[in-house]
């Protein structure tokens, strides 16, 4: 069977399953190069160097982002933006360390257009844009974070590390946290995830409150 020809493409893909699978720390040329069953060298013809291959993952996982098209209403665009961006980041959890790359791409340029883009469109100035944009990405990507520090993966394992955590100490010390554990987290069908679209809503009604009250002051 005939080996697949090397390109571009297929280096950033084969880099992108590694470091998924294993973490940012464990991508390295030589890593890379016996993922794909070559050479380190023959890499070098594909990609400059190893900021390069980075650079170009981010993109894979930017190019994941499903951006609104011109004509949807900016709440709705702005939602679909957080919460495709957040589902991207979960699949990739290590791509926030790297965000903020000194060259971004056209991906990271694209995201951010239409993100403003919608806004503009839906009557916000070019200033609230920037703070609009600004405090939904910083809770989108704050999010991100914590998800992929928390130490479970699904509402079963909360419920077993909630019970656990509560057999040591007793209610009465603190009776707060106990209340909402037993009120809130311990209820069937309780799943942390949902706090995401809880807090996305509460930021977008504050939002538009905000562009309401710009507009009657003009």
């Amino acid at each position: 069977m005939a080996r697949q020809p090397l390109s571009r493409d297929r280096v950033l893909g084969a880099a992108l399953g590694l470091v998924d699978r294993h973490g940012l720390g464990a991508l390295t040329m030589r890593r890379l190069g016996q993922e794909l069953g070559v050479e380190a060298m023959s890499l070098y013809k594909h990609v400059a160097n190893k900021d390069e291959v980075v650079d170009g993952i981010v993109e894979l996982v930017l190019d994941e982002i499903d951006m609104p098209d011109d004509g949807a209403e900016w709440r709705a665009a702005m939602r679909r933006r957080a919460v495709s961006t957040r589902a991207a980041f979960a699949r990739h959890p290590w791509v926030i360390s790297v965000l903020s790359r000194p060259n971004p791409g056209p991906g990271m340029l694209r995201n951010l257009d239409s993100g403003i883009g919608s806004l503009r469109r839906g009557g916000f100035s070019v200033a609230l844009a920037a703070h609009a944009l600004s405090l939904l990405d910083s809770y989108v990507d704050g999010f991100a974070v914590q998800e992929a520090t928390m130490p479970f993966d699904t509402p079963a394992e909360l419920v077993e590390l909630t019970g656990s955590i509560m057999e040591q100490f007793r209610p009465e010390d603190y009776p707060h946290l106990a209340e909402m554990a037993v009120e809130h987290i311990l209820q069937p069908g309780y799943d942390h995830a949902a706090e995401f679209e809880y807090g996305l809503d509460v930021i977008l009604d504050a939002l538009d409150r905000t562009r309401r009250a710009v507009e009657q002051s003009v």
